[in-house]
């Protein structure tokens, strides 16, 4: 009777060892089988590429930050805050102003920042008409308390590029060729001609907000 006994408990216990087991077993298989899937590709959204926004795509660096604005206070900051990213990467990161694609958008408001002094020199009045002193240079060409000691050549410099909106440009031009009498589109291509150095006419600031995250940079907003 006693071997009987031993005999029935070895057999629970052998089938209570199994089932055991077997769930770790398919437990095991189910989280390999997630992790695998989570390394899967995503089959998801893949954004349209087109031409015109190709030099996102190509400007160097391994980090990618673009800063928009849209007010005059905010396209001075935008300086500010490209600034401390690059100084703040060389300072605590020993890094390099070249590791970074770095790109401060002028659109609406702060897109008179995107001109030459010689068009402010020319239109400073209407570039400057939300101003409390109009200015007969760009404001933004000079380090000043108001962008923080930093300029457009400094950012040039360290390789910083510029987006200005050309639906704002052209904006501009209409309230230039209302001022002073020339046509539009005249004004259109003085401006043109006279933007900064490293800047880039996009469709619209805005829609270079959502193309840009497209390319994988980080979003700021300087207001």
């Amino acid at each position: 009777m006693k071997d009987q006994d031993n005999t029935k408990v070895g057999r629970r216990t052998l089938l209570t060892n199994l089932g055991v087991t077997a769930v770790a077993g398919l437990t095991a298989g189910a989280v390999a089988g997630s992790a695998q899937a989570a390394e899967q590709p995503s089959a998801g959204f893949q954004p349209a590429r087109h031409e015109k926004d190709a030099w996102l795509g190509e400007l160097p660096g391994s980090h990618r930050v673009f800063v928009d604005s849209s007010t005059l206070d905010g396209g001075a900051n935008a300086l500010r805050f490209a600034s401390n990213i690059i100084k703040s990467h060389v300072d605590e990161y020993a890094g390099k102003a070249s590791d970074y694609a770095l790109v401060v958008c002028f659109r609406h408001g702060s897109v008179s920042y995107g001109f030459s002094d010689a068009i402010w020199a020319k239109y400073g009045t209407v570039l400057g008409r939300d101003m409390k002193t109009p200015s007969t240079s760009n404001p933004m060409n000079t380090a000043s308390a108001a962008n923080g000691q930093n300029s457009i050549p400094f950012m040039v410099e360290n390789g910083i590029q510029f987006a200005i909106c050309n639906r704002s440009t052209h904006g501009l031009a209409g309230r230039i060729a209302e001022a002073t009498g020339i046509k539009a589109d005249d004004a259109y291509a003085e401006l043109v001609a006279g933007a900064i150095p490293n800047s880039h006419f996009v469709a619209a600031g805005v829609l270079a907000v959502t193309r840009a995250q497209e390319y994988h940079y980080s979003l700021l907003y300087s207001e």
